[in-house]
């Protein structure tokens, strides 16, 4: 069943049905006894009896665009203080209805599950800086094994029983619940959610009935939007003590020191908890792991008893993912012994550390989204036991983000690769010479360094390079498919690139 995102498309948010504001837990300032038609957060889709939601933005507050919604057909607004002294100037009429609260945000979440009503009725979220999508694309594997019918909601939109684009990694929640509600209609039972730091900061998860909440790691990402590491990690914290019910899982990776501090919070809060490490106090414990050429062996432990399973999934960090969706899966309410035996099915998620093509020589190359300093030691070090001679990486910092990061993307990239490749990765409006210039600044003075602006370009000259037992790493863009530089979209995709370059050095074209 394929699926189209209406809200970010444009159209209206709506079911077949309406409600009072005092339906969907709004109180209005003044008496309104109208019931609403749909809820709007962009005055531009507004449709006549619509509840409008003016929300605060980074720029400007969505309350000066309540005239466009009023002339569209708004009957009722949502904002908060500051939206409301805006509003008084510009609603004269004086039947539309206006609720006013301390966190619209939250109101409008809590709303929209209201408004929509039905979700699947086992469901899990997963945070953290790395690894969520894969987590959560293992969840939905194992479930779908277990012949459950079941979708991943993130970075890759939504995949499995069903599948469509979304614009955001947690998508908005009116889009969100639409998307739950459509799962729920089309007997849809299980779901696992990426939970992004600005969807948790955004309350963009309020409102949806988790069994379960997964956690991963944390490390430097997003500071252009968070303040400090601390508000980076408090969003993250929101998961377990506002979206996950006391009654509801905990799973947390214990070998991150963040995992640490986790935990405590969650026993604490007395809710149930799964921890994940290599820890022999971990609950679901990596004993240990043997690389193969195709994949890994994992060896693990749960409740005393101890496990083995081959996995066609590169990178030693997925043996902690692995055991994260178990968890997961396990807290959701399966059977331990079922989940185990099913590992062995599980495939990479699409992007991450994904086999993108071999040469004739039997040199691999692999494309990988990390893109933070972290996820490109990891991804290196990861990719590491799979190759027997050089290791190339090729790595690009993103234009309009958190520029702090850059060196220190590149400093990780020559530490942990024999050669390093710098190009561009999505340089939006910023000059990518420039970006290239702070990346380079990390890696410092040495011989094993290229740049080549053109990342086409680049993929070719890594695929050139490529030797018997040589191995390449694409980081940066993973499963995306275009390219973002100055303002134009276009198209390009790391993996359809690599099999190019490929094909061409090899003489299959």
């Amino acid at each position: 069943m394929m699926w189209k995102n209406r809200n970010e498309s444009g159209k209206p948010a709506m079911r077949s049905t309406e409600k009072t504001l005092i339906d969907l837990g709004l109180t209005p300032i003044k008496p309104f006894s109208r019931v609403v038609t749909g809820i709007f957060s962009d005055s531009r889709s507004v449709q006549p009896g619509a509840l409008f939601a003016a929300l605060a933005g980074v720029q400007v507050h969505g309350a000066n665009f309540i005239p466009q919604a009023l002339q569209n057909g708004a009957k009722a607004v949502l904002t908060d203080t500051e939206g409301y002294k805006i509003a008084q100037t510009l609603i004269k009429d004086k039947s539309i209805g206006v609720v006013v609260v301390q966190d619209p945000r939250a109101a409008l979440a809590a709303a929209a599950a209201l408004w929509f009503e039905k979700q699947p009725a086992s469901m899990v979220a997963i945070t953290g800086t790395n690894g969520k999508t894969s987590v959560a694309s293992f969840c939905r594997q194992i479930w779908t094994e277990l012949e459950i019918s079941a979708v991943n909601i993130g970075t890759t939109g939504v995949e499995g029983a069903w599948n469509g684009p979304l614009s955001h990694t947690t998508p908005d929640p009116l889009t969100l619940h639409d998307v739950l509600a459509k799962c729920w209609e089309g007997n849809i039972t299980h779901a696992a959610i990426e939970a992004s730091s600005h969807g948790l900061e955004q309350r963009r998860l309020d409102g949806v009935k988790l069994c379960a909440a997964g956690f991963t790691n944390f490390t430097q990402d997003h500071l252009d939007y968070h303040d400090s590491f601390e508000a980076y990690f408090a969003a993250k914290v929101g998961l377990f003590d506002r979206v996950l019910s006391p009654d509801g899982t905990a799973v947390i990776n214990i070998d991150d020191i963040k995992g640490e501090i986790l935990a405590k919070i969650v026993a604490e809060r007395g809710q149930s908890l799964i921890t994940v490490g290599q820890s022999d106090q971990a609950d679901l414990a990596l004993l240990s792991q043997r690389y193969e050429p195709t994949g890994q062996t994992i060896r693990f432990s749960w409740n005393g008893k101890t496990y083995q399973s081959l996995m066609p999934l590169i990178g030693g960090f997925q043996g902690e993912n692995v055991l994260l969706a178990a968890g997961l899966v396990i807290g959701a309410g399966q059977c331990a012994e079922k989940v185990f035996e099913i590992l062995r099915e599980l495939k990479t998620v699409r992007g991450r550390m994904e086999l993108a093509a071999t040469r004739k020589n039997g040199a691999t190359v692999f494309v990988d989204y990390a893109h933070t300093p972290d996820a490109i030691e990891t991804a290196i070090y990861a990719f590491r036991p799979h190759v027997m001679g050089r290791l190339i990486a090729i790595i690009g910092a993103g234009g309009d983000r958190d520029p702090i990061k850059r060196p220190l993307m590149g400093a990780a990239a020559a530490a942990c690769a024999d050669y390093v490749i710098v190009t561009d990765d999505n340089p939006r409006l910023e000059n990518p010479k420039d970006i290239r210039k702070m990346v380079l600044e990390g890696i410092g003075d040495t011989e094993n360094i290229a740049e080549f602006g053109d990342r086409a370009e680049a993929i070719l000259r890594g695929v050139d390079m490529l030797e018997p037992g040589d191995g390449l790493l694409i980081t940066g863009k993973g499963h995306e498919t275009v390219q973002v530089v100055g303002g134009n979209i276009l198209p390009f995709n790391d993996v359809e690139q690599a099999s190019v370059a490929v094909a061409a050095l090899d003489g299959l074209l």
